[in-house]
């Protein structure tokens, strides 16, 4: 067990998880909390916290969770005041929480009400929570923020318009933060992973059986092609994820801000 991050304290959003299933968030706070964080574990789903708590194994002593919709400014403030009343700081963020849904019809089929919805989650809930903790870690004259973002954002999903736009957006927000607090000591990254073996790719209803249903494939036919399609031939593991995440979130990173890490296994063929 590393102790890296011994004495910080971390938020990761969307850190409720579907049954046994891992998600990113769950494998974020658990690793975090594994190398020493004491880790506030945000979702707005209370049994997909519980979910996250019961197979944390030895992490979840280091691990409190907290119920609170981040598209909701009112409960985002009061979920960081909770944090700074338990642990007095606020070391590292993860923005975790994303995701939208699209009609099958693509583009073209997207309503106003499909891209607020996707605003809503990826975009304005990142700039919600940078805005409620960033005076915290002014205060400190130091913190780690870290945004994920999406393969998607560098390579747009066809299927998922909306999904890759306001995820381009949580690129440039990334930046944006990085480029107006380090000289106050925060760094701000990003990190776009591509598929991951999660909930959202494998669950009922995911996006396999959504590829699935507009390629006419069955969905183990799918997720091969999906797989086939990175230069790794699989999904990523969502422990790979929260790999590059501790990694960034670590003081090996402390000359890297305003920077996007792919984690996508060589699916987007650019440089940067």
């Amino acid at each position: 067990m590393s102790e890296r991050f011994e004495g910080k304290v971390a938020i990761v959003t969307g850190a409720g998880c579907v049954g046994a299933g891992w998600g990113n968030g769950r494998a974020i706070a658990v690793r975090l909390a594994e190398e020493g964080a004491r880790v506030f574990a945000v979702d707005r789903d209370p049994q997909r916290l519980d979910e996250t708590l019961s197979l944390a194994g030895a992490a979840r002593a280091s691990i409190v969770v907290h119920v609170c919709n981040v598209t909701s400014s009112a409960e985002v403030a009061s979920m960081a005041q909770a944090c700074l009343k338990q642990w007095g700081t606020i070391d590292i963020l993860v923005n975790n929480v994303g995701g939208s849904s699209a009609p099958a019809g693509g583009y073209a089929a997207l309503t106003d009400d499909h891209w607020q919805q996707a605003l809503a989650r990826n975009l304005l809930a990142a700039v919600r929570l940078d805005r409620a903790l960033l005076p915290s870690m002014l205060a400190e004259g130091s913190g780690v923020i870290v945004h994920v973002s999406s393969t998607a954002a560098k390579r747009p999903s066809t299927g998922l318009p909306n999904y890759s736009v306001t995820k381009a957006a949580v690129l440039s927000l990334s930046r944006l933060v990085a480029d107006l607090y380090a000289k106050d000591g925060i760094r701000c990254n990003a990190v776009t992973p591509g598929p991951t073996a999660t909930s959202a790719w494998l669950g009922e209803g995911g996006l396999a059986d959504q590829q699935a249903q507009r390629s006419g494939k069955t969905r183990e036919a799918a997720l091969d092609s999906v797989a086939a399609g990175r230069p790794l031939g699989r999904l990523a593991e969502p422990d790979e994820i929260a790999s590059v995440i501790a990694f960034l979130c670590s003081e090996r990173a402390s000359y890297v801000t305003g920077a996007a890490w792919s984690a996508d296994g060589g699916t987007v063929p650019i440089i940067i």
